[in-house]
């Protein structure tokens, strides 16, 4: 489980393909507190460290992930969000996050507003994921807060901080993202379709 708040930005060092997996070896500030077996979100998505120095570490990807979320278009050099699981003597400062992507959605838009930004994202109607206004969804990994919502798409407003700290400031119109629906909305819709 994660909380959707990014601890730091990791960059890929190097790709390998194996069959359909891709394993991603990726450095960032923490390594050194890892261990093997443990659950790191990359991009918002779940996966397990399977090499590990002071350095650096491995992670690898199955084929459903990798057509499911943006780590298939990867790149060495290529900027991830990265977060730890969480700890279950802390606070939630974001919201219940799986590590598990829903589907991708695609920058329609971006625009500056008196030091904020709105970002605009699309994604295929699915009658089962939802957003509302105010409500949480997860983009690259980062709990985020809806501002307007539709069938099609939300937008969301990114603040500086966050803008600097994740891999916000590095995405353009047309990019890729991953995304991860509020897990309680999830429920309530696969609930209410019962009753159709």
């Amino acid at each position: 489980m994660f909380t959707g708040i990014i601890e730091a930005l990791g960059h890929v060092e190097k790709l390998e393909r194996e069959k359909e997996n891709l394993h991603i070896t990726v450095s960032n500030k923490f390594p050194g507190e890892l261990k093997i077996d443990q659950s790191v979100a990359h991009n918002g998505v779940c996966l397990t460290i399977v090499e590990l120095s002071d350095e650096q570490y491995k992670v690898t990807a199955i084929q459903e992930t990798l057509l499911k979320s943006n780590l298939g278009s990867l790149k060495e050099g290529s900027v991830l969000n990265v977060e730890r699981c969480m700890t279950m003597n802390g606070r939630l400062d974001g919201h219940i996050v799986q590590g598990h992507v829903d589907k991708k959605g695609k920058v329609k838009d971006i625009k500056e507003s008196e030091g904020s930004w709105y970002y605009h994202i699309e994604h295929e109607v699915d009658k089962e994921l939802y957003t509302v206004p105010k409500g949480s969804i997860t983009i690259n990994g980062v709990s985020l807060t809806v501002v307007d919502s539709r069938p099609d798409g939300f937008s969301v407003a990114i603040i500086p901080y966050t803008y600097e700290h994740t891999n916000f400031h590095t995405l353009k119109v047309g990019d890729e993202v991953n995304l991860e629906f509020d897990i309680l909305g999830k429920y309530v819709a696969r609930y209410m379709a019962n009753f159709k």
